[in-house]
């Protein structure tokens, strides 16, 4: 009889320590757990930006979780990249291969400074150093975003920052349905209001601006819906890409000065004095053209001194 309640204790103790021990083991897989977690974020979070993993963990733009919920994602990227023009290029056969379409991009060099050297006295050599850089936007699915951002970090040199958003538009989708439905309904009460009550002229007139009004709402409830619908279709992206500035020398011809194509003093005082000669030619043949005049000159100065003297002599 005392054996038996002597066992029970036993088992009873035996139980009891074996759930501490379950119990501390499982507390101590939770720590543990726990701290891997913690460990696990602290890494992510300290992910170096020099390389493009840093994208691949993308948590916002992921659909896994959505549930049924509405999200309209959007993501902002600003990163440096070996060459802008192949990364461009690259970037836009990615987006269209997931069935986006690039709606923006301004690929373009922007100069930071430009100098020239005269190296000698026919050549200059002109110095730019420049930076090549890409603002692009595209759309892509919603569901195709996750993919997109993870092909993109092939690209990606040195992260500046990768900003990722996911909006619940699910209350404010159904908020614009709900106002849809009112809008219809209300509208079509107004319609068969306005059908079956005489009226006059200028109340129906009333009524059908009142009507218009409402159609009007109806109209801009339903064009809201609808892009609110594409916003969760289809993710934005906006990416900001440059590369390391380069360098650009060039060695360049002068252009001659006038200076430099004038002839010599001897030659130009031989061509004055060829210039000086044929003014003087000219001057000779326009005596020569006016013999004419000369001539009747002489002849009434002849004259004059040969009669006009004795006729103003007085007669004695």
């Amino acid at each position: 009889m005392k054996t038996l309640p002597t066992i029970g204790v036993a088992l009873l103790l035996l139980t009891a320590a074996y759930s501490c021990k379950d119990g501390s083991h499982d507390e101590a897989a939770d720590v543990t757990s726990a701290e891997s977690d913690a460990t696990t974020e602290s890494k992510t979070l300290a992910l170096p930006v020099a390389n493009g993993q840093a994208l691949a963990t993308s948590s916002a733009a992921s659909t896994k979780n959505d549930n049924g919920r509405q999200f309209i994602r959007t993501a902002d990227l600003k990163f440096k990249v070996d060459d802008v023009a192949q990364s461009t290029y690259a970037i836009e056969s990615t987006v269209q291969k997931f069935g986006g379409i690039v709606t923006n991009t301004n690929l373009q060099s922007v100069i930071s400074e430009h100098n020239e050297t005269q190296v000698s006295p026919d050549s200059t050599l002109e110095t730019t150093k420049y930076t090549v850089e890409n603002s692009m936007t595209f759309r892509v699915p919603n569901r195709q975003l996750d993919t997109v951002v993870k092909a993109i970090a092939k690209q990606v040199d040195y992260l500046d920052f990768r900003v990722i958003k996911a909006e619940d538009a699910s209350l404010q989708m159904l908020s614009n349905d709900m106002a849809q439905a009112r809008n219809d309904a209300h509208k079509k009460r107004m319609e068969n209001a306005i059908d079956k009550q005489p009226r006059k002229l200028n109340d129906i007139r009333t009524s059908e601006n009142d009507l218009l009004n409402k159609q009007e709402n109806a109209d801009n409830t339903v064009v809201e819906n609808l892009a609110t619908r594409d916003k969760v279709a289809f993710s934005t992206v906006t990416l900001a890409l440059y590369e390391k500035e380069k360098v650009k020398q060039e060695l360049v011809a002068n252009e001659k000065s006038v200076n430099a194509y004038r002839p010599h003093i001897g030659l130009q005082i031989w061509d004055s004095l060829k210039t000086g000669w044929f003014i003087l030619e000219g001057i000779l043949a326009f005596v020569a053209k006016l013999w004419s005049l000369i001539l009747i000159a002489l002849i009434g100065i002849f004259l004059f001194k040969k009669y006009g003297k004795k006729a103003a002599k007085p007669a004695i």
